[in-house]
């Protein structure tokens, strides 16, 4: 029996149960958390698979899941990882910003590459030698709890400094800073009101070339700040994860 279980019934969460529901992703049932129960009833009550709901860790793994996608915070991230790969369970991590300061390791912890793609290269690069690595951001005001009217550069600086600041917003920059040297990454989020899509723009300089990627994605229209790329990008992971079980 292969079962996933999804901490946070969110944007994300919701994405990949019904990802789940489709066919998309081929498993036996799923196990819900949410620190809202009603969040994690009311997406048990839209799906027709089997679904069971729980009120804490402990009851989801008493289900024994095969795979548990975290989508829900980087408080519960943390607070969570250390017992899920104490029980020998596969997990993905969607708030990746976690991670940056985390001391554990262990090849049953998996990140998605979120909004943004290139990773490989990136990664191969590095191998290398990379000179300088940016990331520059652009999204709506609104989805950082900002008014300006005239495009503003909000932050500028590393990726733990990112992610602190906006914890649900930049994960990209957690996902970079863990695939780059963290000493030659900077971070440039700007708050754009002509912005429609979450933008994310990445140049490396590499010592043997430049690398430039673009990536345009449609807001959530349930989370403005999260991209429906992120929820696909795990939506992949844990398909070829579930094919990899026995």
């Amino acid at each position: 029996m292969k079962r996933v279980g999804i901490i946070g019934c969110g944007a994300i969460g919701s994405l990949i149960a019904e990802a789940v529901e489709k066919g998309i992703v081929e498993c036996d049932g799923l196990i819900l958390y949410d620190c809202d129960m009603g969040k994690a009833e009311r997406l048990q009550q839209s799906l027709d698979i089997g679904t069971k709901v729980v009120s804490n860790l402990d009851e989801m793994l008493r289900s024994h899941p095969t795979v548990i996608v975290e989508a829900a915070s980087q408080e519960a991230a943390r607070e969570y990882i250390g017992s899920i790969v104490e029980n020998n369970v596969e997990l993905i991590v969607m708030s990746v910003g976690a991670l940056l300061n985390y001391d554990l390791k262990s090849c049953r912890i998996h990140t998605p590459s979120g909004a943004i793609g290139g990773l490989d290269a990136i990664s191969s690069v590095v191998l290398a030698g990379v000179n300088e690595v940016v990331l520059t951001t652009r999204k709506q005001p609104k989805t950082l709890d900002m008014d300006n009217r005239q495009e503003k550069l909000v932050y500028e600086g590393n990726a733990q400094g990112a992610v602190s600041r906006f914890p649900r917003e930049m994960n990209v920059a957690a996902t970079l800073a863990l695939t780059v040297p963290r000493d030659r990454l900077v971070v440039r989020l700007i708050s754009d009101p002509k912005a429609r899509r979450n933008t994310h723009e990445i140049m490396v300089r590499w010592v043997q070339g430049d690398m430039f990627l673009k990536f345009e994605n449609d807001p959530h229209p349930a989370n403005p700040g999260t991209s429906a790329l992120a929820a696909w990008s795990a939506i992949k992971l844990l398909k070829d994860i579930l094919e990899k079980c026995v």
